[in-house]
């Protein structure tokens, strides 16, 4: 539209946003999202450089969303790792014919493929119960209902910075434990615990997801009674 068929008003407008922008020659640069959405002449004059400006903003943006996307790609390629080594832990729990083929499947998913670098799974002792295989432990449930009644009060995980005396209890070897999380086994009553110890303090919190462990705990919530 020619400025002739504009409006008195309109006219004014934009020879105040002229102005505004002659006293402001770095208002783009300081702006350079108002560029993406502008729509510039570039055959003469000065306006070429506010294409070669818009072209580099938007071939910035371009390289930040490339980047989002490698680590989106990086980020769904750590998934597809995980969820092999939890299908393959899962499996081989299912399979477990013995207790000891299961503690050993349990502890090395565990120690090698989650890089996990203090596990401990402890079984409530009852009437008759055989020692478990290594490095499984046997402990009394009156005694751990003194030590850790909290964890055995509700079958999500506990996770934080734990008491002294709760991690001596939950760890044969508490050296270089930071942070500990636990979640108790057992349906109507409680015949195990899962514990996974970390260096950092703040590894294991109460704010952070514990899926997969509830994962773990809801498949030897089936399988691990039965081999008892």
């Amino acid at each position: 539209m020619s400025d002739r068929h504009k409006d008195p008003l309109e006219l004014q407008e934009e020879e105040r946003i002229k102005a505004f922008l002659l006293d402001h020659p770095d208002f783009f640069s300081r702006h350079p999202d108002i560029l993406e959405s502008l729509s510039l002449p570039h055959d003469s004059g000065r306006a070429i450089s506010l294409v070669e400006r818009q072209v580099s903003v938007l071939r910035q943006r371009n390289v930040e969303l490339r980047h989002r996307l490698n680590e989106l790609i990086a980020q769904a390629r750590a998934n597809d790792q995980l969820f092999e080594k939890s299908k393959r832990l899962v499996l081989d729990l299912i399979d477990a014919d013995r207790l000891d083929t299961l503690v050993a499947a349990l502890y090395r998913s565990l120690r090698d493929d989650f890089a996990v670098p203090h596990v401990s799974l402890l079984l409530f002792a009852a009437d008759g119960t055989a020692a478990p295989p290594d490095p499984a432990r046997l402990v009394d449930e009156d005694h751990a209902r003194a030590r850790v009644s909290a964890l055995l009060h509700h079958s999500r995980p506990l996770c934080g910075v734990l008491r002294p005396d709760e991690t001596t209890f939950l760890f044969a070897d508490t050296a270089g434990i930071g942070s500990v999380a636990a979640v108790r086994i057992g349906r109507e009553r409680p015949v195990a615990i899962l514990a996974l110890g970390n260096p950092d303090p703040y590894h294991y919190q109460s704010t952070h997801g514990t899926l997969f462990l509830s994962h773990i705990a809801d498949v030897l919530n089936r399988v691990l009674p039965r081999l008892l």
